[in-house]
């Protein structure tokens, strides 16, 4: 295939584009930088305010606008001069120097590829679940506004993720509307001649037919993949229909068309990224494309093509229990990747699945999709300090003998696109109080312009934001039950059950077991007594989804529908159905306070909590993912002791106590508590110190910061070294590692020994590396680290050789006396510039 080039796609709307100006206001449509401004929103809502109101879709109002419609607002001089400000606007912001082009101007850089099963960037495109969607959504509108030469690469499903309604019984019931391309606001990939963009992908027994689209999210551009392409049977077509839907196979297909399909979308294009980053295993398939791609290239054979291109690959992984990884049978994997392993990367299919196991040695192991990342990454990373070190201890299988705090899995914190979640008012007074480029730089300073802004005016954002979501609660909930047939009396009294003066808490995400959704519920009358206080009223807003195989997790969502269906609790407390992006986006911009109560540690980090923090919300939540490095007890208030308790009953028992007690002894309390003004001084001052402290270090522009620095440019410049000379760097790190393998058994220790003297041990081994290279190897100093701290490794070096066979050498280090030296023992483990030690090289030999 030759190399196509995206060109301009075709309006569907054809008669329309014979309006002057309409091109224009497709080009806005057509680019989802709308998602985190607020500066085009008039100009839908002058074309249809309801349809605008009730989609946030720009492309579906100016698809479903009459001609007339769109003619007589654009002959409008002041509405065409607007349309036509805001697209030069547009145009030059993605031409200007950004972060990246300003702080990397010669960064070996030029594009990341980010390959997830899912990306929330609207409303407008429902192609998410939550959380995992939500980080690579607000990841690439982050790395717009930075600049960073990132591209999206994802699944385009003609369903999505199912839409929840409750029925009478208060139990949830799952919906699939069809997810119509020629609604959304996307396009498809064309080629230089006008041909639609499809790859035609290999399966066992058929190829499937995938046809390209592309999404414009400011600077950055997304590619997504789907299967319901004319050419293909009916099956076929359904691969790419529901998101997380079907079984194992279907879970298989999908990631194999990510990976696989996703990688030779890029060749098709031309586009060779330095970095491959993976959220999460899924698109780990990508690690075998790439390689077979470098293969065919450069005529290396597969592990040579695998060590030059994990230099390039970062995986993170979000999960926090062994069980949420997927792991598939290996006679599954032999028949789906049987062929592609012999004819395309020429190796056996057991190779194949060792690279996805903990023992390769075992033919009983499922294939570990996580596994593969490992195998075939430079770095990996969790996503929250505490999930980093999780995630440690979930991958320690495969690096035996190395401590916990050796595994090599750091963290990079997750974090919000502060835009696309705050309120016009809340943006409004951060521009004000903070400057326009405030998420736009470096980290240090980007709140402390909050300081400055008076009680006064943090309070009314608070009570202009709850009215407004109190109205929007009101009208959603009113519409919920009407859907539901819901008697007319009933409806206009959902119109009635809220007050805005009330302290309002907002609990909603995934209802799962593990986020323990009902721990508020536990003691069914002191929730009710707490919330009906006359003097100090509470109200509760609930929302989320149950994945449709989860039957726990359905149960917990019909316990609190049928608890707020008692006359008591009525009015206090309503559940919202179809928790999706809109919903999130009113909720975390309302609520005053954020409940959050998963099981530590099985919150990898959650991004729910971080959202209320640039709209002046508080967090009430578990020490567990973010909230375990943010809390401060000047920021919000922390439930647990910080401890892991596993699924006890009676520890749930005694922090639902603790959660009644906090708010009923100190949140409540707070938000009472007014001066003379009428301010709540304590809560107030609560709220600016989250905002300033918490609202730049948990945003997404540090994320992706942070992701830049400490991997995007290591991995490319790591890449750029090892694929120089067709992978010759690549071919010795090969060799390298043979080397050690066929050697290492026969290194062994000798004598150890050390003095004190002068508050300082001297430590003296010897050492036997035989026939395997002195430079090949580091000798270190060892010990466990005391009271939570990290280990201690000192490096020991060679001071003299030893006569006699085993090539001996003596190896030496002093280091104080602070602790006896019991405590230390030596190893070896390998050494050598540029190899990620031990993820590409797990060999180690302890002293003892």
């Amino acid at each position: 295939m030759s190399n196509p080039t995206p060109v301009r796609h075709p309006i569907y709307n054809l008669r329309s584009r014979e309006i002057a100006g309409f091109d224009s206001l497709a080009e806005l449509a057509l680019d989802l930088r709308w998602s985190w401004g607020h500066a085009t929103d008039h100009v839908w809502r002058q074309l249809d305010t309801e349809l605008w109101e009730s989609t946030h879709n720009p492309w579906v109002v100016l698809q479903t606008a009459s001609r007339d419609r769109i003619a007589g607002v654009l002959a409008d001089p002041t509405f065409r001069n607007n349309v036509d400000e805001l697209l030069r606007s547009r145009r030059h912001e993605a031409q200007a120097p950004a972060w990246f082009q300003r702080q990397h101007p010669q960064a070996p850089l030029t594009c990341a590829a980010y390959f997830s099963m899912e990306f929330m960037l609207s409303e407008a495109l429902p192609i998410y679940s939550g959380g995992l969607g939500n980080v690579a959504g607000d990841q690439l509108k982050a790395a717009s506004d930075l600049g960073l030469p990132v591209l999206g690469v994802g699944l385009l499903y003609q369903q999505g993720y199912f839409r929840q309604v409750i029925d009478q019984d208060g139990a949830q019931q799952a919906l699939y509307p069809y997810n119509d391309p020629g609604q959304l606001p996307i396009t498809p990939l064309r080629q230089a001649n006008g041909e639609w963009l499809r790859l035609e992908i290999a399966l066992p027994g058929y190829t499937v037919w995938l046809r390209a689209w592309q999404v414009k999210v400011g600077r950055v551009k997304l590619y997504l993949l789907d299967s319901n392409d004319a050419a293909n049977t009916a099956v076929h077509r359904g691969i790419t229909s529901e998101l997380y839907g079907g079984g194992p196979e279907l879970r298989l297909t999908q990631e194999l068309l990510l990976g696989i399909g996703g990688w030779r979308l890029l060749a098709a294009l031309g586009v060779q990224p330095e970095v491959c980053h993976l959220n999460e295993g899924h698109a780990a398939f990508a690690v075998l494309e790439r390689a077979r791609s470098f293969m065919q290239a450069t005529g290396q054979p597969f592990d040579v093509a695998l060590a030059a291109t994990r230099a390039g690959n970062l995986f993170t992984t979000h999960t926090a229990v062994a069980a949420g990884f997927d792991r598939f049978d290996p006679a599954l994997i032999a028949r789906y990747l049987g062929r592609y392993a012999q004819e395309e990367l020429h190796i056996s299919v057991d190779d194949l699945l060792s690279l996805g196991r903990q023992n390769a040695d075992d033919p009983t192991e499922p294939f570990n999709m996580a596994y593969l990342a490992i195998h075939g990454s430079g770095a990996v990373n969790g996503v929250s300090r505490l999930h980093g070190q999780v995630s440690q201890r979930l991958f320690a299988p495969l690096f035996p003998r190395w401590p916990q705090a050796d595994v090599p899995v750091g963290h990079v914190t997750n974090g919000v696109h502060m835009p696309s979640w705050a309120s016009s008012a809340a943006d409004a007074l951060w521009a004000e109080a903070c400057g326009e480029e405030r998420w736009l730089g470096a980290e240090a300073g980007e709140g402390q312009g909050m300081g400055g802004v008076s009680d006064a005016t943090l309070w009314q954002l608070r009570g202009a934001a709850s009215r407004s979501l109190v109205d929007f609660a009101h009208e959603r909930l009113a519409s919920q039950l009407a859907a539901s047939g819901a008697a007319p009396e009933a409806i206009d009294a959902a119109r009635q059950r809220f007050d805005p003066e009330r302290l309002t808490l907002g609990f909603a995400r995934r209802f799962a077991t593990y986020k323990r959704p009902n721990l508020l519920l536990h003691d069914p009358e002191r929730l009710l007594r707490l919330l009906s206080n006359p003097e100090r009223p509470v109200q509760l807003i609930i929302a989320g989804k149950a994945h449709p195989e989860d039957q726990a997790g359905q149960r917990l969502i019909q316990a609190w529908v049928q608890f707020i269906r008692r006359t008591e609790a009525r009015a206090r407390v309503i559940f919202l159905s179809d928790y999706d992006m809109l919903l999130s986006e009113r909720l975390v911009q309302g609520v005053d306070v954020w409940v959050n109560t998963p099981r530590r540690p099985w919150e990898a980090s959650g991004t729910s909590g971080m959202k209320v923090l640039v709209n002046g919300g508080v967090n009430l939540s578990e020490l567990d993912g973010w909230w375990a490095e943010a809390y401060t007890p000047e920021v919000g208030w922390a439930l647990g002791d910080g401890q892991e308790h596993g699924d006890d009953p009676a520890w749930d028992a005694a922090e639902a106590d603790s959660l009644y007690d906090l708010l009923e002894r100190e949140v409540i309390p707070s938000f009472y508590a007014r001066n003379a003004q009428g301010i709540p001084a304590a809560w107030v001052a609560r709220m600016r110190a989250s905002m300033a402290q918490l609202t730049p270090r948990f945003s997404a522009s540090r994320t992706v910061r942070e992701y830049t620095e400490q991997h995007y440019l290591p991995a490319a410049a790591a890449y750029r070294a090892r694929a120089a000379k067709s992978g010759a760097i690549g071919a010795q790190l090969v060799d390298w590692r043979r080397g050690l393998a066929q050697r290492w058994a026969t290194l062994r220790f000798g004598s150890v020994t050390v003095e004190t003297a002068d508050d300082q041990h001297v430590f003296e081994v010897e050492v036997y590396l035989h026939d395997l290279d002195p430079q090949a190897v580091r000798v270190e100093l060892y010990a466990n680290g005391r009271n939570g701290g990290p280990p201690e490794r000192h490096a020991m070096a060679c001071v003299r050789h030893l006569d006699g066979p085993g090539h001996g050498a003596v190896y030496r280090t002093a280091i104080a006396a602070a602790r006896p030296p019991a405590d230390y023992t030596a190893r070896v483990i390998p050494q050598r510039a540029g190899v990620a030690v031990p993820l590409e090289a797990a060999h180690i030999l302890w002293q003892r």
